[in-house]
């Protein structure tokens, strides 16, 4: 009888935990096919309004577009192909030394604007990618991370974009750091790193990731991420 009421504890508490577990994000957009596979190795499609939680990684299908907003305002956007994990998305208004935000780049590329966190506790965010650490300073900015699977991506020189980490800053800035150094990127500046050991380089002209309009405008507030039509953002 102590045994079962025991079990009955621990699966109540257990329940509770996850109840209580607070989403780090929404999916406000989509087209196509989303799936993230859950901390404890469950996997599941994701849908409009669907939530995000720390330890989720999200993955892209074929032509598929994903917008994220996250609980400080910050919002993510999704290339096909590509796959990140929501390592840490700490937030609370009232607790500003609690912020933590860390996200992985597994593979394709994304766009991102910082929201609250970006604004009141910059070095709380940072992105993880093969190549580089990237810190944020409060900025609108977009990655690529190509490893033979950016065929049908062009680039300023003809053909697809070299193998590596593209980056390219409209707003704001970035800070990109491995094991050959750190490096900081500015507003309308591109960025391009080889590998690990490579350090960090500005080019004159680079990818520019973009998203389609749907995907890419705020319905509610028209705020836009990236869009195709975008000067600033322009590659597909």
């Amino acid at each position: 009888m102590i045994i079962k009421l025991l079990v009955a504890t621990l699966l109540i508490a257990g329940w509770q935990l996850t109840a209580l577990a607070a989403p780090a994000g929404q999916i406000t957009h989509l087209s196509g096919i989303l799936v993230t596979k859950k901390a404890d190795g469950s996997t599941r499609l994701l849908s409009v309004k669907s939530e995000v939680q720390e330890g989720d990684v999200l993955s892209t299908e074929d032509d598929t577009y994903a917008r994220i907003k996250f609980i400080d305002g910050g919002e993510i956007v999704l290339r096909p192909n590509s796959q990140i994990k929501v390592e840490n998305y700490q937030y609370n208004e009232a607790q500003p030394d609690r912020d933590n935000v860390f996200v992985g780049l597994l593979k394709g590329g994304l766009r991102a604007v910082t929201g609250i966190i970006g604004k009141r506790n910059k070095e709380k965010i940072s992105y993880q990618t093969p190549t580089a650490t990237i810190g944020i300073r409060g900025t609108h900015w977009g990655m690529l991370f190509c490893q033979g699977d950016c065929a049908g991506i062009p680039s300023p020189g003809g053909g697809p974009p070299p193998n590596g980490l593209h980056v390219d800053v409209s707003t704001g800035s970035i800070v990109l750091s491995n094991g050959a150094g750190t490096v900081q990127f500015n507003a309308g500046q591109f960025g391009f790193v080889a590998g690990p050991n490579v350090l960090p380089q500005v080019v004159p002209e680079g990818v520019r990731v973009s998203m389609p309009g749907a995907i890419a405008t705020n319905r509610g507030s028209g705020a836009g991420i990236g869009g195709s039509g975008a000067a600033d953002c322009a590659a597909d």
